[in-house]
């Protein structure tokens, strides 16, 4: 087949809902004051050249400081959420740059970065273990990785459910893993982890198994 045979072919379902549902869910669902409180305590330590992985519709931008921030290097998968950021890259008033659709894959030189920032992503890396690597890469000596995330419950209730719905989970969620320990994944491949909030975002138990939320910062080895 050739690519343009590929191109014209119809998407199914779950590619449509995949690439054109989800990405408007996730950015509904991310977009309150609670995460804005935890997008700016992330984003409150950016310095320099930022790279933001799993970007999104540049929700983080508007905590970002201007001041103390060069520019934004954008790892994007999404066509419709890099689309959707028109306005707010506009407004930032630094350069935005989409350099990448995979974090696992950065098409940029080592020590390039001065703070790495993901917010609600290392759950949906497919290949999470090369992303964090990746990004100790680019991080230049000094630099950070600061993180907002949604990790595995640490009550025994919540992680039994998260484990049960995950194979259901992932398949309308844009391959969202409940089941991730984040803060021990950055730790494993490379970090020294600062935590800063670990706390459920809801007080309802029966979302217990998707809102265990941690903060933090990293730094690589």
């Amino acid at each position: 087949m050739s690519s343009a045979d590929h191109e014209d072919h119809p998407m199914g379902l779950a590619e449509q809902w995949d690439r054109h549902v989800v990405p408007r869910l996730v950015d509904v669902a991310l977009n309150d004051r609670m995460t804005h409180r935890w997008r700016e305590s992330v984003a409150a330590g950016a310095r320099g050249t930022v790279l933001d992985v799993g970007f999104g519709s540049g929700r983080n931008l508007p905590f970002l400081d201007p001041a103390v921030v060069d520019r934004v290097l954008v790892v994007e998968p999404s066509d419709v959420a890099w689309e959707r950021s028109a306005a707010a890259r506009r407004a930032f008033g630094r350069p935005v740059e989409r350099v990448g659709l995979d974090g696992a894959a950065l098409d940029l030189a080592a020590d390039s970065v001065d703070t790495a920032v993901t917010t609600w992503t290392l759950c949906t890396i497919p290949d999470v273990t090369s992303a964090l690597a990746e990004m100790a890469r680019v991080v230049r000596p000094g630099g950070t990785l600061r993180f907002a995330e949604h990790s595995l419950a640490p009550d025994a209730g919540p992680r039994r459910t998260a484990r049960r719905i995950q194979p259901v989970w992932g398949r309308l969620a844009g391959g969202c893993h409940l089941t991730r320990d984040i803060p021990r994944l950055v730790a494993d491949a490379g970090y020294e982890v600062t935590l800063t909030q670990t706390r459920y975002a809801t007080p309802l138990r029966a979302t217990r198994f998707s809102s265990w939320f941690v903060t933090g910062s990293a730094t690589p080895r």
